[in-house]
């Protein structure tokens, strides 16, 4: 069992981050945050595959304004992505951000900072601190010798400092790099530094297999050692897929029961069935149920139920036909063409939802 490290909690729009609130999992908008419209279409696909909190970029004062309407109808909390232009952080706390992203080194003097503090205190409002390995300090770079986790975490109290001389201490934090080794390094050294909870995630970790690779063991290491209060899963794709692979590595490491869980057997010689497509097929059609059940997709009929007799129901290959069982028993065999559809049935039926 994971011992999460205990940390302060914050209020990110209704959903409790660090102490004892379970890994909340965010993703961010691809939209153009002036487009309400289709802004508001994501975020509720978002929240449709599990979606906790997502962020919103604001490059703009347009944006920061289209934000109020966004914030009113949105399904969950909503997050500003601010960089540079204090008053854009201002303009979207007064449009309803359930919390502002900022780095308090590019944002100007003490006076801004405090004045962006000091809206967030009154009005309730977390801030989220983000160092990436990119945007390190020549002063930072030239003191610990380069980009490295003493560096990067240096960057991150530096920044968490700042906000505590303004007397805010409603904070995330967030230290990224696109190399998981350095990702974890990093996190390791700051987590018994501060007491504030710790956005987690590997940034422009890839595209869709490679990202989910570099996310998973960068998280993933993370949380096994109690570190993260909540994640975000970095891919060069439709933000819907970074929510399922964040809700998966939670699952995985039992952070997280709620969701469907896939197993299926690796082919061998024996199989008769076109495994990998029923699996893909299965796993397309199951990922956003909103049950909490384990499926199984096998290859062999004699030995596949009794492999995944753990699953709540399965199907297992046997010669152009599949075996449908539930807890490991046989319930009936189905065709090749009929064996999802069935299997998608008696995953609705067993949850009550009998057409």
């Amino acid at each position: 069992m994971i011992t999460r490290f205990e940390t302060k909690q914050v209020n990110i729009g209704g959903v409790p981050v660090g102490g004892d609130a379970p890994v909340a999992v965010q993703s961010m908008n691809n939209t153009d945050t002036r487009d309400v419209e289709a802004t508001l279409r994501q975020i509720e696909e978002l929240k449709d595959c599990g979606c906790d909190i997502t962020r919103v970029a604001i490059l703009n004062q347009e944006a920061a304004q289209a934000l109020g309407e966004i914030t009113k109808k949105s399904p969950i909390p909503v997050v500003a992505d601010i960089h540079f232009d204090y008053r854009l952080a201002l303009e979207s706390m007064k449009n309803g951000a359930a919390k502002i992203r900022i780095n308090p080194g590019n944002i100007g003097g003490m006076d801004r900072v405090e004045a962006v503090a000091c809206m967030a205190k009154e009005r309730g409002i977390p801030i989220r601190v983000g160092v990436n390995s990119g945007s390190i300090g020549k002063d930072m770079l030239n003191k610990y010798g380069g980009v490295n986790a003493d560096s990067l975490s240096q960057s991150a109290l530096e920044s968490i400092r700042i906000l505590e001389k303004c007397h805010f201490d409603d904070i995330v934090v967030s230290m990224k790099s696109s190399d998981p080794l350095l990702t974890i390094e990093s996190y390791r050294l700051l987590r018994s530094m501060v007491p504030y909870p710790f956005h987690v995630g590997v940034t422009e970790a890839g595209t869709l297999r490679e990202g989910i690779i570099r996310s998973s063991v960068g998280i993933g290491t993370l949380l096994a050692e109690g570190i993260g209060d909540t994640i975000r899963v970095s891919l060069t794709d439709e933000p819907r897929e970074e929510v399922r692979a964040g809700i998966s590595i939670l699952r995985a490491l039992k952070l997280r029961s709620q969701g469907m869980r896939l197993v299926s057997c690796p082919t061998c010689g024996r199989t008769q069935v076109p495994l990998i497509e029923v699996a893909k097929e299965v796993e397309s059609r199951i990922c956003d149920l909103p049950y909490d059940m384990t499926v199984a997709v096998m290859g062999c009929a004699v030995n596949g139920p009794g492999e995944a007799r753990e699953a709540d129901v399965g199907i297992a290959g046997g010669i152009d036909e599949f075996l449908l069982f539930r807890k490991g028993e046989p319930i009936c065999k189905v065709s090749r063409d009929k064996a999802v559809d069935e299997l998608i049935r008696l995953i609705e039926e067993l949850n009550g939802n009998r057409e």
